[in-house]
């Protein structure tokens, strides 16, 4: 700790130290601090021989990404041999400066990809414990969506569980990954569970899916989360039996699209039933000028019989909305869902716009987040299998921390008339953890420990 008498701020430097202090309280309200949410990974260093302690090798892992640096390289251009970044990295782990790129690089081929994994669902374990998602959630479930993204793609092989696209003009590799993540109307997407898509055994016959990987990660998620009520959310490659089967089995309900071309005899048995049932109809007026109508029409007790020959029970669930388009005309919008809610007029509504329309959240809050809001997620920040997967979770335990930061009160109390866009928070984040000097050596240890954070609702 270094010994200097407490300094007089200039406003903007107060601003920045402010920033400084807000984040890491943040981890520390709902996490207990950096050293107790990296404290079940194995350090698998020798380790009378290490300049760096693990969890000031994850910080600055955490960091690339919350700063969104875009490149591990950016690590030496942005972190290390700033001044006042190395007077919070000696205060925080008694460390002389941020570790270079490729040491962090070296460490995460040794860690436990399993570990870190927890280390992700635990964050989310702690946030659901805590109740900051209680308000959103669906007739008591916590709409957790699934889908999956491409992460890395070469032109030749990159290891031995590649997955491979041929094409006319040759051989593509790529790896992809599936996700599943708890949303939110208020555009929160907390990632509860990976599940790596990738080739596993050398001699493959039919290569990995993502229908595949979704049984796997089904199975880690319950196990993880036993006793969290689910509302799956998920697009019609899950429309089918196995996944209707694992959904009762595993005591979830479900609201997954269904397209006109999934479950031929579900889609037709809904057609031949709703001029049947003139109740099942609702229509509805919403807009600052009733300019939207949405148009319900509903099913219950469609019998399905899958391919396994297990009976299923299906209700199925369509919206016809209308509203005007850029152009001064009128566009037309057709949404239908297969689900195991109740429905009924009043719920309708609420499982349609609430529920099923919020699975696009996994895409925009989510991946579109990750891959073009500066995170980088199709970036190659190693080209080692068990690295570029440490790197990921890095970047999803990054992205909670900035959402908490993005839709928490602290901010507000910061930037009265808002900050901009989620981009220029990263970079002031950035810029305060480079020039702010710390006002006093005490700084760190003089964090408030209690406090209250709310969120924004809209």
């Amino acid at each position: 700790m270094r010994d200097h008498p407490n300094i007089e701020l200039h406003p903007d430097q107060k601003e920045q130290t402010e920033l400084v202090k807000m984040w890491l309280v943040t981890v520390q309200h709902f996490f207990g601090g950096f050293e107790q949410l990296f404290s079940q990974v194995s350090d698998p260093r020798e380790q009378s021989k290490i300049t760096y302690p693990l969890v000031s090798m994850c910080f600055v892992g955490v960091q690339m990404f919350l700063f969104r640096l875009g490149a591990r390289r950016q690590i030496q251009e942005k972190l290390r041999d700033n001044r006042h970044a190395i007077e919070k990295y000696n205060d925080l782990f008694s460390i002389e400066n941020a570790p270079h790129g490729d040491t962090l690089n070296y460490l995460l081929k040794k860690l436990s990809v399993e570990q870190m994994q927890m280390v992700v669902a635990g964050m989310t374990k702690t946030l659901i414990r805590k109740k900051l998602i209680y308000p959103y959630r669906l007739f008591g479930y916590y709409m957790v969506a699934i889908d999956g993204t491409g992460m890395l793609t070469f032109p030749t092989r990159h290891c031995p569980h590649c997955l491979e696209y041929h094409h006319s003009g040759g051989t593509k590799y790529y790896h992809h990954v599936l996700e599943a993540k708890l949303v939110t109307a208020n555009g929160l997407a907390f990632s509860l569970m990976t599940e790596f898509i990738e080739n596993q055994e050398p001699d493959w016959t039919k290569q990995d899916c993502e229908l595949k990987a979704f049984y796997r990660l089904a199975e880690r998620l319950k196990t993880c989360f036993p006793h969290l009520p689910v509302c799956l959310l998920a697009d019609g490659l899950f429309a089918n039996g196995p996944t209707f089967s694992l959904c009762q089995r595993y005591h979830w309900k479900y609201i997954i699209v269904l397209k006109d071309a999934d479950l031929p005899s579900v889609n037709q048995e809904f057609a031949a039933l709703l001029p049947l049932l003139p109740d099942n109809h609702l229509t509805l007026s919403s807009g600052d000028y009733h300019e939207i109508e949405q148009i319900f029409s509903w099913a219950t007790h469609i019998y399905y019989q899958d391919t396994f020959r297990c009976d299923h029970n299906l209700s199925v669930l369509q919206c016809l909305e209308t509203k005007p388009d850029s152009r001064r005309g009128v566009i037309t919008s057709k949404f239908k869902w297969v689900t195991n809610f109740d429905l009924t007029p009043h719920s309708i509504p609420i499982l349609a716009n609430k529920g099923g329309r919020l699975r696009w959240k996994i895409e925009n809050e989510g991946f579109n987040c990750q891959k073009n809001g500066g995170f980088e997620l199709e970036h190659a920040y190693s080209t080692h299998v068990n690295a570029y997967k440490i790197f990921y979770f890095f970047m999803q335990i990054a992205h909670i921390i900035f959402q908490l930061l993005e839709k928490g009160s602290l901010l507000r109390t910061i930037f009265s008339n808002g900050i901009g866009s989620a981009k220029n928070l990263a970079f002031r984040l950035l810029e305060a953890w480079r020039n702010a000097p710390l006002p006093s050596p005490a700084f760190f240890r003089t964090l408030p420990t209690r406090l209250q954070i709310r969120f924004d609702s809209s």
